[in-house]
């Protein structure tokens, strides 16, 4: 399909030149498709042909840019590892503007596009490895029903790049309501620029927050009060199905508490609460256990900033105060979920704790664990005991568990195992599983890519042909290192 010029709307643009710079994608030599998301098109109101044609192959490599795009890099700042990192910006990130889909209008953003004037010392490009992985993590995440940013498309060139090795180029795809970080916020706070603070967070008030102005008091506290709630909901859903971040700095969290920027991330294998997937994170600081309480320590980042915009500092800290209350409940809530327990009762949580720490002592698969006791639920336990070296323990485990199921109203075991699999992910995106698709990839084989798609934008159900994709990691697994470099 053809797409003209008066498809794209810039709603961002029209903040003004303070928050970014105009210029144009570095052309990419010999582009060639690796991935493509037909659900994405959809979204964007666009149809699966537009996936095939040449001129969006070259558009979206940044080589031939559209009618109607209006390539731009947004400038912020942000903490990172817990330090101040001063102006960070769109280093690689290249704004073409918005496309309005059934759902409303969504940005367009090239990841790995070229230099910016916000690049520092990179090179402004993304590796095929690294955007292979986001690519596959944003559609795995979002039919898990996590918030998340989305992936349209990948394209590979030979164009070398060099990281701890020389790898090739390439360039995702990415697809949000809105880009804007936490770190927008800091920078214009931390500039001195409180005019264009305050135009930023009318701007996400007005498009995305109504709400926050039809309350009494101040609006701008509001926004980190609701803000607060969505993160605190993100991040219980990361911690039901075991996903790590794995560099949680201010500048890559969404002020629409979506996931975003997928680097050094990692579903765990074995249950480790203590695990570090990134390993850059010599410190620790953004282990899975760790990451409510950063998640935390960032809405308070962004509360400083928007102090010049507050009556005072206690209506920032009241705004983030349910923060404390929230993220357990939500978690507790998932967690009772994928028990099969339609509601939290008194001592739910300490039938949580408890298992999770059977789960911990004996390095129990995550996602194989949930799967097979949903199947339990109404089934033989042998499976999931088989897990547990400490099945005496567990055997006293379950006798709680059940006798918690089988309290409530109405209780069906096949109608609770059939909700528990729909909850328990059969597939998720492990770290050896992208592996593997990314060597066929670099050798020019993308059917493994594909195949892993299909299975993760169906990750409750149990395609056949894909055992392999459900099962245990191989040993190789655990000496996969993911870092900061992509």
């Amino acid at each position: 399909m053809s797409l003209p010029a008066s498809a794209w709307s810039h709603r961002f643009a029209g903040l003004g030149p303070t928050f970014f710079t105009e210029l144009q994608p570095t052309p990419l030599p010999s582009p060639h498709w690796v991935g493509r998301s037909a659900a994405v098109a959809r979204e964007l109101g666009l149809d699966a042909s537009f996936l095939e044609q040449t001129d969006t192959l070259e558009a979206l490599a940044g080589n031939a840019p559209l009618p109607g795009m209006r390539p731009l890099a947004s400038v912020y700042s942000g903490h990172q590892f817990g330090h101040w990192a001063g102006q960070l910006g769109d280093g690689r990130a290249i704004l073409l503007g918005e496309l309005t889909g059934p759902h409303g209008a969504l940005e367009v953003q090239l990841k790995g596009a070229g230099l910016t004037p916000y690049s520092r010392m990179g090179d402004g490009r993304a590796v095929l490895r690294s955007s292979i992985r986001e690519f596959l993590c944003s559609e795995a995440m979002h039919a898990l029903g996590i918030p998340t940013s989305r992936a349209l498309c990948v394209i590979g060139s030979p164009a070398p790049v060099r990281r701890e090795e020389i790898e090739t180029a390439a360039v995702v795809t990415r697809v949000a309501p809105s880009f804007i970080r936490f770190g927008h916020f800091e920078h214009f706070s931390h500039t001195g620029q409180h005019d264009e603070l305050r135009t930023l967070a009318d701007f996400v008030i007005d498009q995305f927050y109504p709400a926050c102005r039809e309350l009494d008091g101040n609006p701008y506290s509001a926004l980190l009060e609701v803000v607060s709630a969505r993160t605190a909901e993100l991040v219980a859903q990361w911690q039901a199905v075991g996903f790590c971040h794995g560099v949680m700095n201010t500048d890559n969290m969404s002020i629409l508490g979506l996931t975003i920027d997928y680097g050094p991330f990692q579903f765990l294998d074995a249950f480790n609460p203590g695990h570090v997937c990134n390993h850059s994170d010599t410190g620790g600081r953004y282990a899975y256990n760790r990451q409510p309480n950063i998640a935390y320590w960032n809405l308070f980042a962004l509360a400083q900033a928007l102090l010049p915009l507050m009556d005072d500092q206690q209506q920032a800290m009241d705004a983030l105060e349910p923060y404390k209350a929230l993220m357990p409940a939500a978690l507790q809530r998932r967690m009772n979920a994928k028990l099969g327990l339609v509601d939290v009762q008194d001592g739910d949580s300490t039938l949580t704790e408890d298992l999770m720490k059977l789960m911990a002592q004996d390095a129990v698969d995550f996602t194989i664990f949930w799967r097979r006791l949903s199947h339990a639920a109404a089934g033989p336990l042998e499976p999931v005991r088989d897990l547990f070296l400490q099945r005496e323990a567990f055997d006293a485990w379950t006798v709680r568990w059940r006798e918690r199921l089988q309290a409530r109203p109405g209780f069906d075991a096949d109608t609770t195992r059939a909700q528990m699999l729909r909850i328990n992910p059969h597939v998720v995106l492990r770290n050896h599983l992208g592996e593997l698709a990314i060597q066929r990839a670099k050798a020019g084989d993308f059917s493994e890519l594909a195949r892993l798609q299909n299975a993760l934008e169906h990750p409750y159900e149990e395609l056949p042909g894909q055992e392999d994709l459900a099962g245990f990691p191989p040993e190789w697994a655990g000496q996969i290192e993911i870092s900061c470099s992509s």
